[in-house]
């Protein structure tokens, strides 16, 4: 049976950087398949009829094994946080807030074994899971605060396009999602190829600014 698209992602992992890491013992593939079976097993069905699924995980290890990924904590803590974005999208599973994946030594925990607990966590300020996929591949998480876009330093997001005004465009909180909101730009804004003042974001829009184009993810 072919791997799913996040096995073949945590696989790739082993390449590189990470070989000498993950010659041996627990390999990181195990951890991403642990962790969409706890998604599956924490499946619930909100008012709206929406299936929701854990969205903080801790991942708990044995003193060797934690040590052993300490160079690389960071990135396998967020290539786990997008295996799991990736079930939920195949899935058409929605987080109450961010996704996020927490590595911790586990008491008592053996070498080679772990344990994967998630949980439901809403959002500062009541919103949801959300992020900005930049062409470059970086991902900007959206939380409670605005996002600010523009070519001034200053802004939370500095696009180096001479179509982008200093002081672009906004993405603000909005319910428990995000509203993009143009500035007053002079080559304006635009969501899926059409210019807006202001739009509700949704899982998939492809927004433009200048010739930048960004991905929105709601997962």
């Amino acid at each position: 049976m072919a791997l799913k698209g996040f096995e073949r992602r945590l696989e790739r992992m082993v390449e590189g950087t990470f070989a000498r890491i993950f010659r041996s013992g627990l390999r990181p593939v195990e951890l991403g398949r642990r962790l969409v079976r706890e998604m599956d097993d924490g499946r619930s069905v909100d008012v709206r009829g929406r299936t929701m699924v854990p969205n903080h995980f801790t991942v708990e290890l044995g003193a060797e094994d934690l040590e052993r990924f300490a160079e690389v904590r960071e990135s396998l803590e967020r290539e786990l946080a997008e295996a799991a974005r990736e079930h939920a999208r195949d899935e058409g599973y929605v987080f109450m807030g961010p996704v996020e994946v927490e590595l911790i030594e586990g008491d008592g925990q053996r070498t080679g074994a772990f344990q994967i607990t998630g949980r439901m966590r809403e959002g500062k300020g009541g919103v949801g899971a959300g992020s900005l996929l930049l062409p470059t591949g970086e991902r900007i998480a959206l939380r409670d605060a605005t996002i600010t876009i523009g070519r001034r330093p200053e802004s939370t997001l500095v696009l180096a396009d001479p179509n982008v005004s200093r002081n672009h465009a906004e993405i603000r909180p909005h319910g428990n999602g995000w509203i993009l909101v143009d500035l007053g730009s002079t080559n304006g804004s635009r969501v899926n190829g059409v210019r807006v003042s202001s739009q509700e974001l949704q899982e998939g829009d492809d927004i433009a600014f200048g010739n930048t184009h960004l991905s929105f993810e709601a997962s």
